[in-house]
């Protein structure tokens, strides 16, 4: 007898195996672990579920058809909101968004949305059944800036609404964030990313990549030479920040963004390829997000001992609880409430080691975490040959530096209003971390969707 208190487990690569390659972790559900892990799904009608996704997927509704076995009829009530569905199965914060709502997890464990939803996403793509799009066109042309979750989403709602939308990235290969930043064994790029990216295309999206708006083509240029009526910016953040501390200039010192992006869209991890990387002996990554369990988790596989660095403890390391896990099982060590203050360098001008200082918990801050507090004295050294930081990343100020009219914040974010994504200037709407600094890939599609809703409204009305 099936225990619908607990969710059907997920099989995944044993840790020893997983930790010298870089294929995906998690190896999802088939087909009949998927229609018994959607049996535990009580169909409530007040969905709590959908208030948790910031794209407001119909869970329950396409949860009844994988129940069903309907398979093609969830991929289609899945794709009216989501984009990205097999991308989302696999990264979205499920425990703090949809599942965290979930009326099955009050007295158990929560129904596995994420799991369930890749399945279908997965079942579709090797069956290629596409999302529906538009039959007619409205003459209405629309650009997209950057091809992240912020822009994908933006485009595939706009081209469901008939707009003519071409999209402009700045790399040679689209998916953003998707390409660039998460690694191969989180988020596989050609059997997963490459296929969503298509599912967008073919409901009539045009990508051009190697466009660096702001300095290719500015927004005006876009708008008044080019003919298109209004214009999405997606860009991401990808401006990386450091400590400010000394030594931090020394060679094998790198910011998580330079370090993924060698290994995730210049696939350096592998032998044939002619992007060099730091195979670092003895690594230390500074940060306790998703991005440096990313980091630390790749120089892992490219042969190190890895040292997470954190200032605060365990019960406020800001990465999902999913990923501290499968770094805990794959060997990482974990130094927390430990904060660096310098970084020594050989006579080479090479990294030898990093002086940090004991923290302890003190009072909460803003964030409502508390605050950690150095312990006087505390200072010791350990041996590292590679620092990788991982303290978050801001907008770059490209596009806003190229644009009158388009107000920003003091971090340099993009001023937009949340609901629909309007900036100060008419026309141009914005979404994702260009606006909030880097958050997670389900909000920034949030956001794509709430532009495009925008977009639709005011071309509306200008008529």
């Amino acid at each position: 007898m099936m225990d619908v208190l607990k969710k059907v487990p997920v099989r995944e690569q044993d840790a020893k195996v997983r930790a010298a390659n870089f294929e995906e972790v998690c190896l999802g559900y088939n087909m009949k672990e998927a229609v018994k892990e959607a049996e535990r799904c009580i169909n409530c009608k007040n969905a709590q579920c959908v208030k948790g996704c910031p794209v407001a997927i119909d869970i329950p509704g396409f949860i009844a058809k994988v129940k069903e076995g309907d398979v093609e009829a969830a991929y289609q009530v899945i794709s009216e909101a989501s984009s990205l569905p097999a991308v989302c199965g696999r990264v979205c914060p499920q425990e703090s968004q949809c599942e965290g709502k979930c009326i099955r997890g009050i007295k158990g464990e929560p129904v596995s949305i994420g799991k369930l939803e890749r399945f279908v996403a997965d079942w579709a793509g090797e069956k290629e059944i596409k999302p529906q799009g538009s039959a007619e066109k409205n003459g209405k042309k629309v650009a997209v800036i950057g091809s992240g979750p912020a822009g994908l989403s933006c485009a595939g709602d706009l081209a469901k609404l008939g707009y003519e939308v071409t999209i402009f990235e700045a790399l040679h290969e689209p998916g953003g964030v998707l390409v660039y930043g998460i690694p191969e064994f989180r988020l596989p790029k050609t059997a997963v990313v490459a296929k969503e990216i298509e599912n967008v295309k073919s409901l009539g999206v045009k990508i051009e990549t190697n466009v660096v708006v702001g300095k290719s083509v500015t927004i005006d240029q876009l708008m008044e030479d080019e003919g298109f009526d209004a214009v999405f910016i997606g860009s991401g953040a990808g401006l990386p920040k450091f400590m400010g501390i000394p030594g931090e200039q020394a060679n094998g010192v790198f910011s998580a963004n330079e370090y993924l992006t060698r290994s995730n869209l210049m696939k350096a991890f592998d032998e044939a390829s002619n992007t060099p990387i730091m195979r670092g002996r003895k690594v230390a990554v500074v940060g306790g997000g998703n991005v440096a369990m990313d980091a630390a988790r790749t120089a892992l596989r490219l042969g190190a001992e890895v040292h997470i660095v954190y200032r605060r403890s365990e019960e406020e390391l800001p990465a999902r609880v999913e990923e501290v896990h499968h770094a805990k099982e794959e060997g990482i060590i974990f130094d927390l409430l430990t904060n660096p203050v310098e970084i020594l360098a050989d006579e080479k001008g090479w990294v030898k080691g990093m002086t940090c200082i004991r923290m302890e918990l003190g009072e909460p801050d803003a964030s409502g975490r508390r605050r950690p507090v150095e312990v006087p004295g505390s200072e010791f050294t350990i041996d590292v040959d590679t620092v990788i930081m991982s303290l978050g990343t801001s907008p770059n100020p490209l596009i806003s530096s190229t644009t009158e009219g388009l107000e920003v914040n003091k971090w340099k974010c993009i001023v937009a209003d949340e609901e629909y994504g309007k900036t100060t200037k008419e026309g141009v709407y914005a979404g994702g971390d260009a606006v909030t600094g880097a958050a997670t890939v389900i909000l920034a599609m949030g956001a794509g969707r709430a532009g495009a809703k925008g977009i639709d409204e005011y071309l509306k009305n200008k008529q």
